[in-house]
């Protein structure tokens, strides 16, 4: 990623999806070598469920203006690609110079909607994963792994 963006004129605007991609995007950019500026979204589509609602909300928009900016979208999971597809067509009409997706962890058996994942950590199969920031209900995010979620029902 440091290489892609080592000629930039300004510096690279890294875009985190609250709230599960926080202690990801935090590990990655101190790993990068250029100039690098953070802003955050916050979008909603699970609830407290582990299934998308497929209704896709805004909750958070960013406050930085991106046109004519280098942005990387940086999510903790690619899962459906409905979220992050919704997402992406929202940032393009906002004009960026370039756009490109960098996520932890992608689910390709769930797949509905063709997302270009530009720099991608892990394939995984169908499982609820939570830990390194992702959630069940708000539970786990602070789990320094990522583990899969399995509801008990003892």
């Amino acid at each position: 990623m440091s290489r892609d963006y080592s000629d930039l004129k300004s510096p690279l605007l890294m875009v985190g999806i609250l709230k599960g991609s926080f202690i990801f995007l935090a590990d990655l950019s101190r790993k990068l070598s250029v100039p690098t500026q953070v802003d955050f979204m916050e979008v909603s589509s699970y609830g407290a469920s582990t299934e998308t609602s497929g209704d896709v909300r805004v909750l958070k928009d960013l406050r930085s203006n991106i046109k004519d900016r280098d942005v990387i979208l940086v999510e903790d999971i690619v899962d459906t690609g409905l979220t992050l597809n919704r997402v992406l067509d929202f940032l393009k009409s906002k004009q960026p110079r370039s756009l490109k997706v960098c996520s932890l962890l992608y689910k390709p058996s769930r797949e509905r909607v063709k997302i270009d994942i530009s720099y991608l950590g892990f394939k995984i199969e169908d499982h609820f994963v939570v830990g390194y920031g992702m959630d069940y209900a708000e539970d786990f995010r602070n789990l320094p792994y990522v583990g899969i979620y399995s509801e008990r029902n003892d």
